[in-house]
């Protein structure tokens, strides 16, 4: 029988209270999304369709988004580990997880850490670690923090666009279309985004035994229509895993496709279930 919950809450380390909802049967997979994301508009939302047959999904909404509180205590990376083990431990059980983009890199740091994970799924975390992309300017997580206090969330949106490749002309109509509601209305949080990932995004290869420690079984997905430097960023992060494995989808790209990336997501979880 499947079973859809509406809006629950949990409590982070710190007191924030921390939004998710489920849906299927079967084995937890928590699902961690990138920047500008949440439960309604994400990886839990593509994917659900696809895995709740023989999976219970969880989707939550990282700190500052959807119905998640903005943080009790001042921001710094290691609360939102703290907030994806109070979702991993609101499930009952040690659960999958799906992460995409700084999601991704949200999700290794906490298995590098040893939250308890049952198997991992990453799908490119945005990783900058040699010369086929320059460097993303260190100061990108300060820059995106002023514009969120000026309440210029639009202009963030632009420069997370920016910074990210997208066509001048497309940045340029964005605000006519739809989505650009829902993407302001996250854009305070792109700041979290780049204090995770921007150390990995100066063009430099990973530290040594950077994640060394993760002993979780690990699958790292790349698109094989992506830049070559996020191509390249996955293949040195499944490197460096004890457990590691490079998965590229041929055709695919950094948006993610349920019909591309929910077999994988069997094929992996079901080898460790």
């Amino acid at each position: 029988m499947t079973t859809t919950t509406d809006t629950q809450f949990t409590a982070s380390a710190d007191g924030t209270r921390i939004a998710y909802s489920r849906q299927g049967t079967g084995p937890a997979i928590v699902c961690v999304e990138g920047a500008l994301c949440h439960r309604a508009m994400g990886g839990a939302k593509i994917l659900t369709d696809a895995l709740k047959d023989d999976f219970t999904v969880y989707g939550y909404d990282r700190r500052g988004r959807g119905e998640s509180g903005p943080g009790a205590s001042p921001y710094d990376v290691q609360r939102e580990v703290e907030d994806l083990a109070a979702v991993l431990a609101a499930t009952g059980e040690t659960p999958f997880v799906f992460a995409a983009s700084s999601g991704a890199a949200l999700a290794l740091e906490a298995a590098r850490q040893g939250v308890p994970i049952r198997g991992l799924v990453c799908y490119e975390a945005p990783f900058i670690v040699d010369d086929t992309h320059a460097p993303n300017d260190p100061a990108l997580p300060e820059r995106f923090a002023a514009l969120a206090e000026e309440g210029r969330r639009g202009e963030a949106v632009k420069l997370f666009m920016k910074t990210v490749g997208a066509p001048a002309p497309m940045v340029a109509l964005m605000p006519l279309f739809p989505v650009w509601k829902s993407l302001k209305a996250v854009a305070h949080t792109l700041p979290n985004d780049f204090r995770i990932c921007i150390d990995f995004e100066q063009g430099r290869p990973l530290p040594a035994g950077h994640y060394a420690t993760v002993e979780v079984p690990t699958v790292v997905i790349a698109g094989g229509k992506s830049p070559a430097y996020l191509r390249n960023a996955q293949a040195a992060i499944a490197d460096q895993l004890p457990h590691g494995r490079l998965v590229t989808l041929p055709g695919q790209t950094h948006m993610i496709r349920a019909k591309a990336t929910a077999p994988v997501l069997r094929e992996a979880f079901a080898q460790d279930a």
